[in-house]
């Protein structure tokens, strides 16, 4: 392997952050200007809505980068827009900055990572349950009201964070209350513009996150334990570059904008380099029970 010049490859940019979450939110944008448009017609609108969604739920990957404090320079960029980009795809930056620390520190390790808690693809059953996104959904209502109620006690979240992620979540939480509130008051926009796109579009993220780790070796080898994926261009926009997930691993403080640069580098020497993310499911699937 290559030296990795951490000193180039770690330099953090406002100006790649803020260029990358203008094009984010152009994407939904557009994509929302489709689902206003073929409004009411349903044979139009559930594509439209499955496409406008897709940009939603991958703001998850600006908060991802923003809770790594590589998406700007800024530290309070990194928090605001991580925020806003957490609510957006139902997830808390706040909660989630101790959740991803621990799985980047223990890395498939099945007693200690936060992500194998609920394994997303160890059986079928589990991984039709994880694309259909029910556990999903369960978990951020069963979840994250427990974190809105302080009553959650978890390793990875020390005592002096549970008041903060408590506060940002019932925040969260106040704000899907006040969306679902106007649709019951008949005030339907967050239904078409929030919910139900999200509602179609996760599965595909879920996917998306099952090609990450699965079927690789359950150690602490960062060559074998990750898989990068070679995404096209889309998925790359939209995913901040995180298809170079083995790479990220390796180096997790490299920012989003010098990924590709760092798969030239040291891609060859990963043992899970997949094609795409249908050929990795399909290769999921077909070793499971």
């Amino acid at each position: 392997m290559g030296v990795v010049d951490l000193r180039v490859m770690g330099q953090r940019s406002d100006l790649q952050g803020a260029l990358r979450f203008g094009l984010h939110l152009g994407c939904i944008a557009t994509t929302g200007m489709l689902v206003w448009l073929v409004l009411p017609d349903w044979y139009l609108l559930v594509p439209a809505m499955l496409l406008y969604g897709t940009t939603l739920v991958t703001m998850f990957a600006p908060m991802h980068e923003c809770t790594h404090r590589t998406a700007f320079a800024s530290p309070r960029l990194n928090d605001a827009v991580g925020w806003i980009a957490g609510v957006l795809s139902f997830y808390n930056s706040t909660f989630y900055r101790y959740f991803h620390a621990w799985h980047h520190r223990y890395t498939q390790d099945p007693a200690r990572d936060p992500e194998l808690m609920f394994p997303r693809a160890s059986t079928r059953s589990r991984y039709l349950r994880e694309i259909s996104t029910i556990g999903f959904w369960y978990r951020r209502a069963v979840d994250y009201g427990r974190l809105a109620l302080g009553t959650t006690r978890l390793p990875f979240m020390p005592d002096s964070a549970r008041r903060t992620v408590q506060i940002s979540v019932a925040i969260q939480w106040l704000i899907y209350l006040a969306a679902a509130t106007a649709i019951a008051l008949g005030f339907t926009a967050p239904l078409y513009f929030f919910f139900l796109p999200s509602v179609l579009a996760m599965p595909l993220m879920r996917a998306y996150l099952i090609a990450e780790h699965t079927l690789c070796s359950r150690d602490q080898n960062f060559l074998t334990n990750t898989r990068t994926t070679l995404a096209n261009f889309p998925i790359r926009l939209l995913m901040w570059n995180m298809p170079f997930h083995a790479e990220h691993h390796l180096f997790p403080a490299v920012p989003f904008h010098r990924l590709p640069a760092l798969h030239d580098q040291i891609g060859g020497r990963f043992a899970h380099v997949a094609p795409g993310y249908v050929a990795t499911n399909r290769k999921v699937w077909r070793a499971l029970s």
